[in-house]
């Protein structure tokens, strides 16, 4: 398989030196997201053709914005799709995700429709096409075209019904059958990316994927199904297609037939962390909302600085966005480190951050009162994102999907890895840092060690050896606790039989798996606080927000905290007002934003 296209001169090995990019400097990447901000303009301005009013007309119409994708077309976003070794922007999945939130922090619809997808189904080609389906596919990216990527249903759980594609041998050749009822942009797309059956033996080999150019496929061999009626996410087409004895050639063999799913599993340890990284975004315009909202209104007839549950309920949900940014910044800045983990780190974010921002997009409810209804005006963006993040995180399929990935890991991760690993340092949590390129064809290998944990160890050690302070009194017991999680999780871990990875997992260790990636999240967290001190972040550099992000992660886990420990909320509020009324965003990186 030719694959030497992707092949980026240099040593991609651990320790190569980085040597700094053009494209990822941060220079760069902070002069792109500015750049779409400032194409985008100020989203509350209601004369803005491309503010909320204008998205949330063409959302009640269940269409897709032109104008913004004018827009997009002319900041070139496929770009950000395709290697650079291919013409594209792409080096990094962290620098990818930071670009595109800007997109998804003004519509997820957009965002998802416009390029998400094409990003999915991308990158089973650049980590197993041949150099003439990798030119193909580059190409086709950067002159305006879209790919769309249709899974199977247990490896990615987007399939909404029970159907999928069938390849079998025919008269000398192939040919490809069946149906499925929802893919993005099915009939807007020239790149078809299609997991389908090739085998009936019940093995972990019966799938194989493929790439199609729709504009070659013979007339009446496939057939546009009609679009799939959704409550969210109305203005991303959402399609099906049909196929009926289409003939399919050699050539459109991505890898090698029969290696589908593990095709889709290498793809995943690059995708499965940046899709939850770019929906950040619209946790973000939830959050902003509501905070807008209760400025102007008060909340229970008091002004928002002077309602303690209004203040709580605000830190909490902006404390939520810095544990999901935390873990994904190290979800996606592992996959360009070559480490075996990076497939669970990724599942782990697919997983873990839908359910976070769920959780803190519903406890604002309180703040809006009835006006969480309004599916227009100023305040009617709100309800919007409260429709698409659901159905842009994929549904509980989605989560179950991820769990099956994490679960076959945990016995040798339990066993090789925690409380025995040393930490890797500061290459998961450093925000703005080069990283080698990305190398799609490393991705997904089986996991030999755990970085994050060993950064959750690391801490506690530190910690415990330091001196007696008002910071340490606060923080040492809790990281504490935390530590004694990993030890129970490890031992319980430790017990269950080597599982494979195409095994099913079973209620016993997707609970494991649940409480781990909780873990995951703390360790982030703490790995992000570590690694900025002394640097010019004061806030992530501060316990007041970490102090905060470890009591609610402890609360999920239900494990004591310190008695005593005190809940900064008004140190995490003070934040919050201030990028508020400074304009940037809740995420880690604070970042300028295009509004008033």
């Amino acid at each position: 398989m030719a694959l030497t296209t992707l092949a980026v001169q240099g040593d991609q090995a651990a320790g190569r030196p980085r040597v700094p990019d053009p494209l990822t400097s941060e220079a760069a990447v902070a002069g792109r997201v500015a750049d779409l901000e400032r194409r985008f303009g100020d989203p509350w301005d209601a004369a803005n053709p491309l503010g909320h009013a204008a998205i949330l007309a063409a959302d009640e119409r269940g269409v897709p914005h032109r104008e913004a994708e004018q827009l997009l077309d002319g900041f070139g976003l496929n770009a950000e799709f395709v290697p650079a070794a291919l013409g594209g922007r792409l080096v990094r999945a962290d620098t990818l995700a930071r670009v595109l939130r800007p997109v998804f922090r003004r519509d997820q619809a957009l965002g998802t429709g416009y390029g998400a997808f094409s990003v999915l189904a991308g990158a089973s080609v650049w980590a197993a096409g041949s150099r003439a389906q990798q030119r193909w596919a580059a190409d086709l990216l950067l002159g305006g075209g879209r790919l769309a990527v249709s899974y199977r249903e247990m490896a990615h759980g987007n399939a909404f019904l029970r159907d999928e594609f069938t390849l079998t041998a025919r008269g000398g050749g192939r040919v490809l059958s069946g149906t499925k009822r929802v893919i993005i942009n099915a009939q807007r797309a020239r790149g078809l990316v299609i997991v389908c059956r090739s085998s009936q033996d019940g093995g972990s080999q019966d799938h194989s994927t493929l790439l199609l150019d729709r504009e070659t496929l013979p007339a009446g061999r496939v057939r546009d199904l009609e679009r799939y009626p959704m409550v969210g996410m109305r203005g991303c087409p959402m399609t099906g297609l049909e196929f009926t004895d289409c003939p399919v050639t050699d050539s459109a063999l991505l890898g090698e037939e029969g290696h589908g799913v593990d095709l889709a599993l290498r793809s995943f340890a690059f995708t499965r962390s940046i899709l939850p990284s770019m929906v950040l975004g619209g946790g973000d315009t939830a959050l902003r909302t509501a905070l807008r909202f209760a400025d102007a209104h008060g909340v229970g007839g008091r002004a928002v600085q002077r309602n303690p549950q209004a203040r709580r309920t605000l830190a909490g949900a902006f404390t939520d966005l810095l544990i999901c940014d935390s873990l994904a910044l190290a979800a996606t800045r592992a996959a360009g480190l070559d480490l075996g983990v990076t497939g669970v780190y990724a599942a782990a974010t697919k997983y873990l951050l839908p359910i976070l921002l769920h959780d803190a997009v519903h406890e604002l409810f309180v703040l809006l009162g009835s006006s969480i209804y309004m599916r227009d005006g100023e305040f009617g963006i709100f309800q919007k994102h409260v429709r698409d993040l659901p159905v842009t995180s994929l549904g509980h399929a989605g989560a179950a999907a991820a769990l099956s990935t994490i679960s076959p890991e945990l016995s040798s991760l339990a066993r090789r890895s925690w409380l025995t690993d040393a930490p890797l340092g500061g290459a998961l949590f450093a925000l703005r840092d080069e990283l080698p390129p990305l190398d799609f064809r490393r991705l997904g290998t089986r996991a030999a060690a755990d970085p994050l944990c060993a950064e959750l160890v690391a801490a506690a050690d530190t910690l415990r050896n330091s001196a007696d302070s008002d910071f340490t009194a606060v923080l040492r017991p809790i990281v504490g606790q935390l530590a004694d999680e990993l030890r129970r999780l490890r031992q319980a871990c430790a017990t269950l039989a080597p599982l494979s990875r195409h095994s099913l997992a079973n209620p016993h260790t997707y609970a494991l798996a649940d409480r781990y990636t909780l873990v995951l999240a703390a360790a982030a967290c703490l790995g992000v606080w570590r690694h900025q001190q002394g640097g010019q972040d004061t806030f992530l550099a501060g316990s007041g927000w970490l102090v905060t992000a470890l009591l609610r992660i402890c609360t999920r886990l239900g494990i004591g905290t310190p008695a005593h420990a005190p809940g900064p909320e008004a140190e995490v509020f003070t934040e919050l007002t201030r990028r508020f009324t400074q304009s940037s965003s809740f995420d880690l990186y604070d970042t300028p934003l295009a509004a008033r």
